[in-house]
């Protein structure tokens, strides 16, 4: 019984590193943005890997082995796609329109066996209550909606105001769980002297005494010390 429980134990850690380990090859795509192709993978991947890790008389390679096809199979079309466009329309399909200046394109929408109640759902999700606002709607390859607003609908922006604003540039965090970090510190071109005197001098705290340092879009130095408390009223 006990020699049971620990080959399962040790089948499992395998099979997990092994998947996830693969899963990183695949590359990184969120689970709303897997191509049908994608998906059909992953899933086949979770079935294969649960039958020897139940089944301590299969060998580890029956389900090792058919995973890694998979991945290669599936690595070998993304790399097709790539490079030939019709094997990517074929793989992920293309994005289809189903609001067009405004109109409601209802027969693309019955041939995508898509209706009314999803669209509303999803452009709720995006900030958008009102349909009259929307000029065109696309419905891409991994289900997620596009929508285009009306011109006067659209939120302003600066360019609309003639304002040209500064430069921003990605924030870099330098410190998280008061642990350096040197390659951020690198690309911002700032010294480890450098931030301790800037949160001894500004913050009046140490490196181990932030939970998170970053410099911002303007390049300026924010800082979250540790041991904050939610105030009471």
């Amino acid at each position: 019984m006990v020699l049971n429980i620990l080959a399962m134990i040790y089948r499992t850690a395998v099979l997990y590193g092994t998947v996830l380990v693969l899963m990183r090859i695949m590359g990184k795509r969120e689970v709303g943005e897997l191509s049908l192709f994608d998906l059909v993978v992953a899933i086949m991947i979770a079935e294969l890997a649960a039958i020897p890790m139940e089944d301590t008389s299969i060998p580890l390679y029956h389900g090792i082995v058919p995973i890694t096809t998979l991945v290669v199979m599936e690595m070998l079309l993304s790399y097709t796609s790539l490079k030939s466009e019709t094997a990517r329309r074929v793989a992920e399909g293309t994005p289809s329109i189903i609001i067009e200046q405004g109109r409601i394109l209802e027969d693309e929408m019955r041939r995508l066996r898509y209706n009314m109640d999803d669209m509303v759902n999803q452009m709720r999700e995006q900030g958008i209550y009102n349909i009259d606002d929307v000029e065109y709607a696309i419905l891409e390859t991994n289900g997620e909606l596009s929508t285009i607003l009306k011109s006067e609908k659209r939120p302003l922006t600066p360019e609309d105001l003639g304002i040209q604003p500064p430069y921003e540039q990605l924030p870099i965090p330098l410190v998280t769980d008061g642990q350096v970090k040197p390659e951020n510190l690198a690309l911002a071109k700032k010294s480890i002297d450098w931030l301790e005197r800037s949160l001894t001098n500004g913050y009046n705290c140490t490196i181990s005494d932030c939970i998170y340092a970053v410099l911002d879009t303007q390049g300026q130095l924010k800082v979250y010390k540790k041991g904050e408390k939610k105030k009471t009223p």
